[in-house]
């Protein structure tokens, strides 16, 4: 008599094909390296930055580091405790690079999946869902981009998922620091220290802001006048990360830049767009939290978080993939299809951009290049309003018994 698979056996069967997908990046990567390809700009910088610091060498200068491969000419735009947080990179051949942290990203992904869907109470007990899931989410366009400039936003999103819905859901002395870290590295990733405070999680998010205090505090120890020259200059100085107003900084401060031809007061409007958006944000995260759905909760903060952020690129909408997940799992077929075609059409890759393009869009133009933000703003504002509704209309039920 045949005796039946345990559960777990599918979810390790699935895990390993997704570890596949890791390996065969890897492969690429290799073959990359030994092709001498030009891929990962961004992963040369994060190796070049963690180089910088063991020669002693400043972070934060207006020439090009001297441990960037030739082809390479990007500045280092991250935190002093990001470049020993790099460190294991300096170990890896500088063709690569891009390779590992690829590789890396596909492990994050499929941890992001498969947290986002225990946390959506649908764990994956079919061998096929994950690897499937993990593989059609590259076709999304910032999943893509990510993957191909070599960038960390699927490994920084997935140290914060597992913090919030796992860490913290199980009350761990831990929870918090996998955002302390994750901060530390990429400044965004503070909007998550205040949705630990609004969703009652004071311990964590004192945690999380703690680890990060820490980190860059070290720093100025270590290499102080770099730390003291980031915190004062390069922090706010936009000119190291790219136009603002180019289309791929899918932000409110990069839409109205975009409209207002680069006007000083840009910056200003943006700031004051996002804290009326903000009403409608918490308290929306707060309500969904208390209801019983953290993942909801923690997406609202993510997008809000994009659209708050000064330079929010392309690539950085990778929340996308836990986004479709929970539609998925909620049979949200329309609005999962909606997202999907959205994120896997790349439309803003084909709308004129460069230089002073986005200046003379036009309506039409400006509707598609401001998608992502248009869309992430909308679908705040309208869920808030619809829990507002669903809220008295419960109320008017009770008093109506």
């Amino acid at each position: 008599m045949l005796k039946s698979r345990p559960a777990a056996e599918p979810r390790v069967v699935g895990a390993a094909l997704a570890g596949a997908l890791a390996l065969a990046m890897l492969g690429l990567g290799i073959v990359a390296w030994l092709g001498e390809w030009h891929l990962g700009a961004d992963s040369a910088v994060y190796r070049a930055g963690a180089l910088t610091l063991l020669k002693g060498e400043p972070l934060y200068t207006r020439e090009a580091l001297t441990t960037l491969p030739p082809w390479v000419l990007l500045p280092f735009t991250y935190t002093p405790a990001a470049a020993p947080l790099f460190l294991p990179l300096a170990i890896v051949p500088a063709g690569l690079t891009w390779g590992v942290v690829g590789a890396l990203s596909l492990v994050c992904l499929s941890v992001v999946i498969s947290v986002v869907a225990r946390a959506c109470g649908a764990p994956l007990i079919r061998w096929w869902v994950l690897p499937l899931a993990t593989a059609g989410a590259l076709a999304l366009e910032p999943v893509w981009k990510t993957i191909f400039l070599g960038q960390i936003n699927l490994i920084l999103m997935a140290l914060i998922v597992l913090d919030v819905l796992v860490l913290s859901a199980r009350g761990s002395r831990w929870a918090g620091v996998l955002i302390g870290i994750s901060a530390a590295i990429k400044l965004t990733p503070l909007i998550f220290v205040p949705h630990l405070f609004f969703t009652g999680r004071w311990k964590d998010g004192l945690r999380a802001l703690g680890t990060f205090v820490v980190l860059e505090a070290v720093m100025f120890a270590v290499i102080p006048g770099d730390a003291v020259r980031f915190w004062t200059e390069s922090a706010t100085d936009p000119s190291r990360v790219g136009s603002v107003h180019w289309i791929f900084n899918q932000s409110l401060n990069g839409l109205v830049n975009r409209a207002s031809e680069l006007a000083p007061w840009s910056l200003t409007v943006a700031v004051a767009i996002a804290a009326v958006l903000a009403v409608p944000a918490v308290w929306l995260v707060v309500r969904l939290h208390r209801r019983g759905d953290p993942v909801g909760a923690l997406l609202v903060t993510a997008f809000y978080g994009l659209l708050l952020s000064p330079v929010s690129w392309s690539h950085h909408w990778v929340w996308t993939v836990p986004l479709l997940v929970l539609l998925v799992i909620r049979r949200s077929w329309v609005p999962a299809a909606g997202v999907a075609v959205l994120f896997a059409s790349g439309v803003i890759m084909f709308v004129p951009n460069g230089g002073e393009t986005e200046f003379g869009w036009g309506l039409g133009w400006s509707l598609l290049g401001n998608v992502y933000v248009l869309t992430a703003a909308i679908a705040i504002t309208g869920l808030a309003v619809r829990e507002l509704r669903r809220g008295s209309a419960q109320v008017a039920a009770v008093a109506a018994k």
